[in-house]
């Protein structure tokens, strides 16, 4: 069949310059594209904290001094593992729910965005945390990590200007918005540091993956 014209010549289909957005593609998505797999990648990495800390307790908690002391050229390998490792039992089973609920929330846009935003809060917040934290204290526990997943989850859907997500960050601060009280000094013993600056890597991120996922996609 011939398309139809208007007078005597069809309307030339001209290419867009500015192709679709990534946006297009799931920006907006609030839970991850592989629910069940993400699950089995949380469960997995969980099951390694409890390990380190299984085997932290047989060796008489000796691990508990391998963490970021700051200012510490030994003490520098600790941005590495601190995150990995806990004051105790109670410390990890404390860390263990938001845990496993921010980090699987956090691989809506998929494993490997994961692993990158991950790593920006691992990395960026320990090695913040060994140059500004208390001298010869070791900073250990996965806190400043859930921070910076909580922060991302909260601000992620304000830079991409997605309802959804911005409806859920909505949700969790209401279910979770006290532990927000932890990036203040206060509590003795706590590092307060770790959280802030996990937090800051946290919206550094999601300015990082919505700034991402604006760029037009190739064509």
């Amino acid at each position: 069949m011939f398309p139809r014209t208007l007078g005597h010549m069809a309307a030339p289909q001209v290419p867009s310059s500015l192709p679709a957005a990534r946006s297009s593609r799931g920006i907006a998505r609030i839970v991850p594209p592989h629910p069940l797999g993400a699950a089995v990648v949380m469960l997995l990495f969980t099951a390694v904290l409890y390990a380190v800390e299984f085997y932290d307790q047989m060796s008489g908690q000796y691990l508990d001094n391998e963490g970021i002391i700051s200012r510490n050229a030994d003490g520098a390998w600790g941005i590495l593992w601190a995150p990995l490792l806990h004051g105790g039992w109670p410390h990890l089973w404390a860390n263990t729910l938001p845990f496993l609920v921010f980090g699987w929330l956090a691989m809506a846009g998929g494993i490997r965005q994961w692993v990158g935003v991950t790593a920006l809060i691992w990395l960026g917040s320990g090695a913040a945390v060994w140059l500004v934290g208390p001298s010869m204290a070791s900073t250990i526990g996965m806190s400043g990590v859930i921070f910076g997943w909580l922060l991302f989850l909260l601000a992620r859907g304000f830079f991409a200007r997605s309802g959804r997500q911005i409806a859920l960050a909505v949700v969790l601060l209401f279910l979770e918005g006290g532990m927000l009280f932890g990036v203040l000094p206060g509590n003795p013993g706590i590092s307060w540091q770790a959280h802030l600056f996990g937090a800051l890597f946290g919206i550094l991120a999601a300015w990082i993956v919505a700034r991402a996922d604006r760029t037009p996609a190739p064509v």
